[in-house]
């Protein structure tokens, strides 16, 4: 299950349709050191992104590409 305390890094792991959804909305983390540390609420945070918005498309973007 997705949620805002995973890991960046354990999030496109898991769920590579997620890097689509965050390159769309500014997010270029998923090489950076931070998404081995940070989890997907602090890094959309810290774009100043609607956390919740973003882990819908996430979600149904995992859903459609099953």
């Amino acid at each position: 299950m997705i949620s805002k305390d995973m890991k960046i890094i354990d999030l496109v792991n898991e769920y590579p349709e997620a890097i689509t959804i965050l390159q769309e909305n500014g997010v270029g983390c998923m090489g950076c050191m931070l998404a081995h540390s940070e989890t997907i609420g602090e890094g959309l945070t810290a774009h100043g992104l609607d956390v919740d918005k973003i882990l819908k498309d996430i979600e149904a973007a995992t859903k459609s590409a099953a």
